[in-house]
């Protein structure tokens, strides 16, 4: 396994050097060593290789994925999977605001908790937190699913379009147009799907699911406060 030293090469090397591996690479594990909190570590990756960065990162590490596997065993800061198109990123800590933030496609999970805005704009990507989350989670989310095994913080959901919550403890409140719904039998079986593709054990049926009220599509005068 090839293992890249952020204090001696520097994170103009290490991004180039992964960001060259091609379809088919023999090099399919790295580790990365001495993050020291460094920003944007494994930035822009488009190749299926699995990496490894033992110690916590700074702002939008594993940013723009796509196909890659990045496990950050600590913890991250602002915008971890920023825009992630394919593949996963799994955070071992916690994480800080805006994780998953307008993230396309793939997956991020989070051991820990993770902070504000987790899940902003979120167009299709898939969100694990096995912790809490905080206020204005999912704001304005479009597409995707977010499940929360802890308790969620205030304004959950607010401006949500189609994207489906999933929370198994309590939600402080909800934003603009989000409300709690029905869980049917299709609903279990994603979210079945979902803890299972996470490595997480928890029972689906003790989730409840959060979405869209559909209020705040098209301007409405009698809705005007609610803008």
């Amino acid at each position: 396994m090839p293992i890249i030293d952020l204090s001696e090469n520097g994170l103009r090397h290490l991004n180039e050097t992964l960001q060259s591996q091609a379809q088919g690479t023999n090099q399919q594990d790295w580790e990365i060593i001495n993050p020291r909190g460094s920003h944007a570590i494994a930035v822009g990756l488009d190749a299926p290789i699995q990496v490894t960065v033992s110690g916590s990162t700074g702002y939008y590490c594993g940013g723009m994925n796509k196909q890659a596997s990045i496990t950050v065993k600590g913890s991250v800061g602002p915008g971890v999977a920023e825009n992630m198109m394919s593949g996963m990123v799994v955070v071992e800590g916690d994480a800080s605001q805006y994780a998953g933030a307008t993230g396309r496609g793939g997956m991020l999970v989070v051991r820990g908790n993770a902070a504000s805005r987790c899940g902003i704009s979120m167009k299709g990507i898939d969100i694990v937190v096995e912790g809490n989350i905080g206020h204005m989670s999912a704001f304005m989310a479009q597409r995707g699913n977010l499940v929360v095994l802890g308790d969620a913080g205030e304004a959950l959901g607010d401006s949500l379009y189609e994207a489906r919550l999933y929370v198994r403890g309590s939600v402080k409140s909800l934003g603009a147009d989000c409300i709690e719904k029905e869980m049917r039998p299709e609903h279990l079986a994603q979210l079945a799907e979902l803890l299972e593709r996470a490595g997480t054990d928890a029972d689906p049926a003790m989730f409840r699911r959060y979405g869209s009220a559909r209020q705040l599509y098209h301007f409405n005068v009698d809705n005007a406060s609610a803008y």
